[in-house]
């Protein structure tokens, strides 16, 4: 096999996702490349004529140990000789409850009870309909509204699109979609003179309370990403919103959903963002990182009063949602691995130094002319690039790919997100790398 060869099976018959397929088939200066990996290794991939990319975005922001990490592979053989899967409903297996029960440990059990899924979008939808399926056991049916965050995205299925709030996924199938209430955002680049990320945190929580003391009777739930909105450009924002939500919530009796599928697992320093304003939500998403970037896994995690709800002799009040690969026993396992790799090797800890050297290798940055907005929270660093160019996002693409590093803008914003396990020299490659790209984008500063 060898890179054109695999390229050109790939083109005829995958469909690649969030991809216009035309442009990697243009020749223009709008196109991009498709680049066959042939295997992973730590930080790195490799194409089958040798050439390595580092991995700056963890794959989509699932891979938090590297590649083809030992420790993760070691477990998911000894798992394979034992029990690949089985159906969850009537049956059960050790890596879906020791899975279950050690994550309700990391909420102090507040968030006590797991359900299973495959995919984020899929973890937004069960904790919509949980959240109002729960209202209505209860008497509450006219709660049947949500609320979401300008900018917020939860997934690109019909029911997810409700709540997210990005045009480009959401604009051709709006016929479809029960869209939710839209509020501020708490984006801390709005701050006005004189303002800090808490004072803009506390007016967009002044919007929602306007909203809630007007509608609270009707809304079931409010859903957010904790900290960093990550597909609308990594929007960082204060956790003082988080804490004025939760109170607000409580106050009119509406649930707290925490999208943390892209933003849990340390990626912002603490193993859940939400930890970092001191509260608990109602229902918390999980996804991505959960099982390393191993294997699909999401979980929705929720309180004894939403999981009483439910419990009924009715079997119509029960929540009658499932797939037929519910808690994967291999999926499980990857998991439960990656939460040794936490435990085991105090990662929080470590990722508090990786991100200090992350942010001494991005600083330069601060000073160039065209850079707006550098920003990080643990190991997330993002910038906005000023720029009218159409192809900027592609451009800068291809640059990076040239200098061996995977970097995806979202629209004019730059980020990195790389694994948790990236050294001291492939920190300073990265810097450099992220420097030259935008230097080879936009021309000399």
């Amino acid at each position: 096999m060898n890179n054109t060869e695999l390229l050109q099976r790939s083109l005829a018959a995958v469909w690649h996702p969030c991809t216009q397929m035309k442009q990697h088939v243009n020749t223009d200066a709008g196109a991009l490349p498709l680049i066959p990996i042939a295997r992973g290794q730590g930080a790195w991939l490799y194409d089958f004529d040798g050439k390595r990319y580092l991995d700056a975005i963890s794959s989509w922001w699932v891979n938090l140990f590297g590649h083809a990490n030992p420790r993760i592979n070691a477990a998911l053989r000894a798992q394979l000789d034992t029990l690949e899967h089985v159906i969850l409903a009537g049956f059960t297996h050790q890596p879906v409850v020791t899975l279950s029960e050690r994550l309700a440990a990391l909420t102090d059990h507040a968030l006590g009870h797991c359900f299973f899924a495959s995919d984020g979008a899929s973890a937004t939808e069960i904790a919509l309909k949980m959240s109002f399926h729960s209202w209505r056991n209860r008497g509450f049916a006219q709660k049947d509204q949500f609320l979401s965050l300008a900018g917020g995205y939860h997934g690109e299925t019909v029911g997810a699109l409700a709540v997210t709030d990005v045009d480009i996924f959401k604009e051709a199938y709006a016929p479809l979609v029960r869209s939710a209430a839209t509020l501020p955002s708490p984006d801390a680049r709005q701050a006005r003179d004189g303002e800090t990320p808490a004072d803009v945190a506390r007016r967009a929580a002044a919007a929602l309370a306007t909203h809630l003391e007007q509608h609270g009777e009707h809304i079931a739930a409010l859903i957010v990403e904790p900290l960093i909105q990550c597909a609308n450009g990594m929007v960082m924002y204060d956790p003082e919103y988080l804490r004025l939500a939760r109170a607000l919530c409580d106050r009119h009796n509406v649930h707290l959903i925490c999208d943390e599928i892209a933003v849990g697992c340390g990626r912002t320093g603490t193993f859940f963002a939400h930890e970092q304003a001191g509260i608990r939500p109602d229902f918390l998403c999980l996804s991505k990182g959960i099982s390393g970037g191993y294997l699909p896994l999401s979980i929705v995690m929720t309180t004894n009063p939403v999981y009483e709800a439910f419990y009924d002799d009715a079997t119509a009040r029960a929540f009658l949602h499932s797939h037929s690969y519910t808690g994967n026993a291999l999926a499980c396992c990857a998991a439960l691995a990656t939460l040794d790799i936490f435990a085991q090797d105090d990662v929080l800890a470590q990722n508090r130094t990786r991100a200090q050297k992350i942010a001494a290798a991005l600083a330069p940055l601060a000073e160039h002319p065209r850079v707006r907005h550098l920003r990080q929270r643990g190991m997330i660093a993002a910038f906005d690039v000023e720029t009218d160019d159409p192809w900027f996002t592609r451009t800068f693409y291809r640059a990076a790919l040239a200098r061996e590093t995977l970097l995806r803008p979202i629209g004019n914003t730059v980020y990195v997100m790389p694994p948790y396990i990236i050294d001291d020299a492939e920190i300073e490659h990265l810097g450099q790398a992220v420097a030259g790209a935008l230097t080879d984008t936009l021309g000399a500063a």
